[in-house]
């Protein structure tokens, strides 16, 4: 088994990492990594039905789309991730426990006593500090889960906070919120998360073949390459979205718009903005500045701002 630790904070360099060890070594790999702030959401979700998007925007948390399932998570330097890239004889054989047991074992070694919820999510004293999604790749699987250390709790709550009224209809994957908790608050020794890193790695190496593999040149411009081609951009981590409707309502002065979307790879196909906010030669205009824009927000502020040149935040952040 290769042991890694990628030091690169950027999630998107990571899961094109994941994405690259998949594909091309024939390694069971074993990986540690940590990003900055970063909404990371599973392959099948409406990235911005899972998250607050005023609250990402306005505090530059990134959002990215991996290629497992699964639910939203939200990652920052106090969580840990770990991922597993195995090769199986038959995919019958792949079952979540053969590498959250693994980790479990790990954890019982600092008495902690985890137990499981569901077959993706791992418990300390019945709160989350782990949640777990695979990828099948030919004869390969890549598990992948968060480890809670030291995260920033308030903002992951924060990040990931709902509307009060829902927003956003379509059959995207939603995400089950949970209770968490830091498994560093539980430790009986004082540890950084880097003393954590290596104890995982540490429990890994006693694994037999195994070794610590440090990323060639070749390995880091190929990983940029992917990063760039695919997970850094907009139409994997927005656009890939499933199709849905999106439908508010906001008021100011007394005046009020209805906004109701039509979104298909994250473009707006259809819309029907009403109200007395503008005139009814402005709406008309607005919905056809809209048909073919991203669902994001420098587009729909830029077409706002062609109707009323100066456009509040506040005005943008309801269309989404």
């Amino acid at each position: 088994m290769l042991c890694i630790h990628i030091k690169n904070q950027d999630a998107c360099f990571c899961l094109a990492a994941e994405e690259y060890f998949l594909k091309y070594f024939e390694d069971d790999i074993f990986i540690l990594w940590q990003s900055s702030d970063t909404v990371v959401i599973g392959k099948h979700q409406n990235a911005l039905a899972e998250v607050d998007y005023k609250f990402i925007t306005t505090n530059n948390i990134a959002l990215a789309r991996r290629i497992s399932g699964g639910g939203a998570v939200f990652h920052d330097p106090g969580n840990l991730n770990f991922t597993y890239i195995k090769t199986v004889p038959k995919n019958s054989e792949i079952n979540f426990d053969m590498f959250t047991r693994v980790i479990i074992d790990s954890l019982s070694k600092l008495n902690l006593k985890i137990t499981t919820s569901g077959f993706n999510n791992l418990l300390l004293k019945e709160k989350k500090i782990s949640g777990n999604a695979q990828h099948i790749y030919k004869n390969r699987v890549l598990h992948h889960g968060t480890l809670l250390f030291n995260s920033d709790i308030k903002n992951m709550g924060l990040a990931l906070r709902a509307h009060d009224k829902e927003r956003y209809f379509g059959k995207a994957v939603r995400s089950i919120r949970s209770a968490v908790i830091n498994i560093s608050d539980h430790l009986n020794k004082n540890w950084t998360i880097n003393e954590f890193i290596d104890f995982l790695i540490g429990e890994r190496l006693k694994e037999n073949n195994s070794d610590i593999y440090y990323l060639t040149s070749d390995d880091y411009r190929k990983v940029n390459s992917l990063a760039d081609e695919k997970f850094r951009t907009w139409q994997w981590n927005f656009g890939y979205s499933p199709a849905y409707d999106f439908i508010n309502n906001f008021s100011h002065d007394s005046l009020a718009i209805d906004i109701r979307l039509h979104v298909e790879k994250g473009l707006i196909t259809n819309s029907e903005i009403t109200g007395d906010f503008f005139s009814y030669n402005e709406f008309k205009i607005l919905n056809k500045l809209l048909q073919g824009k991203r669902h994001y927000f420098d587009d729909i502020k830029l077409s706002l701002e062609i109707i009323k040149r100066e456009v509040a935040d506040k005005l943008v952040f309801s269309f989404f």
